[in-house]
């Protein structure tokens, strides 16, 4: 333990030290004749009055005394550096000694004082900081400090010392040169004999090297956290709220940051905090000049690696005006969407209304650029530019986004492929004289329009009408495939084979040698016209649902021509026969209409005789209306569904003014919804139904040209007007351009916008167009909604 006396002379006795409370130093009382407590104390034998040695403390060097020793008792006889010892324990002096040589900066503060400046310092802490003992002596300690010292750990530091109890923290300091470093300083107090702080000893240690790695190493383990979080942000296969998670993600490292995205142009994306992107047309790349605009070149592959740069802001001009067709620059048109979508701008420029200093990387992919990262170029924390560990972890990302984008277009081209394969095998539904027959299909939303449920209407004989429904295990393209060589096998036997269980055992025959490895369940079902208006109905199950047949209003599952599934044994096949009156419906279903997780397949058939009953459909798309609304809104897997009317007396109440149907998304659908739109106005005797064949036109028309998969439309008629609602699975919104007087195609949504309110909303993986056209039909545009 190290104490300070003042100095003895040689007449005065020596200073007597008792331990303190707490374990700090204790100083002799100012009773004892002392006037400098600074000087280090080494303890000597003198006798006691009983014989026995007794600890007394001799001053051996003033420190004080630009921080060197003074020499003996004399002042002088000692060498310098050396102190002089007595008799007995030496550990003070040796104390003492160490603190004049270590290279650790110990320094004495005085807080009896005002203010408790330094009183003393070795030649460590001028080595360390700079400061020689001149210049530091009679100064609080804080001239170290600057802007940058931690409060909360300067708090910790008055804490402990307002407590009289040795304190650790660690700040940043800066030296006389105004380089920063960080220093470990330990305060401990100095009690004397009564207990009374008259000093405090403080040890620096110059930590910087430590800190910094830690540092580093807080920041690496940060950066790999926001990168597992980035990979799982990314590996959603659902575009749209993959790119809404990783801009979310990335908040933690800059303020904002956006996903462009190669697709028809340059596209936005995703925008950090803005869950509905705006209605704006692409930025077109076509003729665009390399050098002109960073991001296009990024975009279009001319330049791979970061780049720095700053948004010129909304309205910017075009890059070169005399370049022909350089057209505004895409970071123009970045920064006028940007000045809208952030609620406050992030950084000082764009504060003062001046340019946003951005970095942008290319999202690499498989065979190009697939879209470009663009981030505030501050990070989340404050201050100017990213470090180059930021910028290549942003490299990793996009490097990551390009290729769960590769991965989600690849899955989806390959839906589309088994999509398309599937529609190309549904029939393209027939007319049939005195019959009228409504069919649906839509495939399962968490397989991706991929499933193995099919429907087929054909008329076998001139007089007689086949209806087939089925349902082949699995959603992939081998389920397709299957579906599609049972179908053909269906199809051809029923032209040959009038009795429907004469056609399931010769299906049975050939789907054995074809070695067709999925399961199938099959129902098919022969109506035939005898005369009268009355039908005669036989079919034949192969482990398939009944069919229901309404009749006054009462339905019910017929029983009979039940059988295994398909391909399974070679026993006969029954068939059941049924006759149908004017006026009643006959409906076929596969089990996604009637079959959920909450309820048996039992229980959904009786759902579905129920539904039925409640059906008062004027026609058989009426009443398939109200089954889907009943039954299968939310299908839990692919369903398939046809209902036939006999016509008769309409019924008594009128049907739900609600029609849908999938369409496949190729240029046909157009005119075939142009056609389903005219005949169900005259239905319901619209008077807008030329302006909603115009709108459903120029809706399916766009969902077909620029959206994917097939194309869902809804037409609901109540007291406002007629809904039209098309579904198509491309989440991007709808663009409104500017009108051409020359050449096809730019008024689409000009039509619509005239004739009706029209806006438009996300739906599963893609989006909703609607518009809502009044009875009236208004004499000018509605708006957008």
């Amino acid at each position: 333990m190290i104490t300070w006396t003042e100095p003895a002379s040689a007449s005065s006795p020596p200073a007597v030290v008792t331990p303190a409370l707490g374990g700090a130093p204790v100083l002799p009382s100012p009773d004892i004749e002392t006037s400098d407590p600074l000087s280090p104390v080494v303890p000597q034998a003198t006798p006691r009055n009983d014989g026995h040695a007794r600890r007394s403390e001799q001053r051996v060097v003033n420190p004080v005394a630009g921080g060197r020793p003074t020499g003996g008792p004399d002042g002088d006889g000692v060498p310098p550096g050396t102190p002089s010892s007595a008799p007995g324990d030496d550990s003070t002096a040796l104390a003492a000694l160490a603190a004049l040589a270590t290279d650790v900066p110990v320094v004495v503060s005085d807080p009896r004082q005002a203010d408790d400046p330094l009183v003393w310092v070795n030649d460590a802490f001028t080595r360390t900081t700079g400061y020689a003992a001149e210049d530091a002596v009679g100064r609080n300690c804080r001239f170290l400090q600057d802007e940058g010292t931690d409060p909360v750990e300067l708090e910790r530091l008055r804490a402990g010392m307002a407590a009289r109890e040795p304190v650790t923290v660690v700040l940043r300091n800066v030296r006389r040169d105004g380089t920063p470093f960080w220093n470990e300083v330990s305060v401990s107090p100095v009690l004397d004999e009564r207990g009374d702080l008259v000093h405090r000893v403080g040890v620096q240690v110059d930590v910087t090297a430590r800190v910094e790695a830690e540092r580093a190493a807080t920041a690496a383990r940060g950066r790999l956290s926001l990168l597992a979080d980035v990979a799982e942000a990314v590996a959603e296969l659902d575009v749209r709220r993959s790119l809404a998670r990783l801009t979310g993600v990335l908040e933690r490292l800059v303020p904002w940051s956006a996903v462009l995205l190669v697709q028809d142009g340059l596209r936005l994306g995703a925008v950090t905090g803005v869950d509905e992107l705006p209605s704006v047309p692409p930025f077109s790349l076509l003729g665009a000049r390399e050098g002109l605009d960073p991001l296009v070149d990024q975009a279009l592959g001319r330049e791979e690696g970061p780049r720095r740069a700053r948004l010129a802001g909304a309205g910017a001009p075009p890059a070169d005006p005399a370049e022909p067709g350089a057209g505004p620059a895409a970071s123009g048109w970045l920064a006028g969407l940007l000045d809208g979508l952030l609620v406050e701008p992030t950084d000082d420029a764009a504060r003062g209304g001046g340019p946003r200093p951005v970095l942008s990387v290319p999202v690499p992919g498989r065979d190009g650029v697939l879209g470009v990262l663009v981030v505030s170029d501050a990070p989340a924390g404050g201050g100017e530019g990213l470090e180059d560990d930021d910028v290549d972890l942003l490299v990793e990302v996009a490097r990551r986004l390009g290729l769960s984008l590769a991965s989600a277009r690849l899955h989806e081209q390959q839906h589309l492929l088994a999509e398309a394969l599937q529609r190309s095998m549904l029939p393209e539904q027939p007319h049939v004289p005195d019959l009228d027959v409504w069919s649906y299909y839509v495939p399962s939303a968490d397989h991706a329009q991929v499933g193995g449920d099919w429907f087929d209407v054909m008329t076998p004989g001139p007089d007689a009408v086949g209806l087939v429904v089925g349902d082949v295990v699995g959603h992939d393209i081998e389920a397709a495939a299957a579906m599609g060589q049972l179908r053909s096998v269906v199809r051809a036997y029923a032209h040959e084979q009038e009795e429907p269980g004469t056609v399931l055992m010769r299906v049975d025959q050939l789907v054995a040698g074809m070695r067709i490895r999925r399961s199938a369940s099959l129902l098919y079902a022969r109506l035939e016209d005898l005369g009268d208006g009355t039908w005669e109905v036989s079919w034949s199950r192969a482990g398939h649902l009944p069919p229901v047949l309404v009749q006054a209003g009462r339905a019910r599952a017929l029983s009979g021509g039940e059988g295994v599934l398909v391909g399974v044994g070679d026993r006969p096949r029954s068939t059941a026969v049924v006759e149908a009156e004017p006026g009643d419906v006959l409906v076929l279903c596969t089990d996604g209409l009637v079959e959920r997780r909450s309820r048996s397949l039992r229980d959904g058939v009786a759902a579905l005789v129920e539904a039925c009953e409640g059906a008062w459909g004027t026609d058989a798309a009426g009443t398939g209306e109200h089954l889907l609304e009943v039954l299968g809104d939310v299908p839990e897997d692919d369903l398939a569904v046809v209902v036939v009317r006999v016509p008769g007396p309409a019924p008594t109440r009128p049907g739900p003014r609600r029609r849908r149907w999938q369409l496949p998304g190729d240029p046909g659908s157009v005119a075939r919804a142009r056609r389903k739109a005219s005949r169900l106005g005259r239905l319901w005797g619209l008077p807008s139904t030329a302006q909603a064949e115009l709108v459903v036109s120029e809706l399916v028309g766009n969902a077909v040209l620029h959206g994917w998969g097939p194309v869902g439309l809804r037409l609901q008629h109540d007291e406002r007007g007629l809904l039209v609602e098309v579904d198509d699975a491309n989440p991007a919104p709808p663009g409104v351009v500017a009108e051409r007087r020359e050449g096809p195609g730019g008024f689409g949504l000009h039509v619509v916008e005239r004739l009706s309110d029209w806006g438009w909303r996300h739906s599963g993986t893609g989006k909703t167009v609607w518009a809502r056209l009044p009875d009236q039909p208004p004499a000018t545009g509605g708006g957008r909604g």
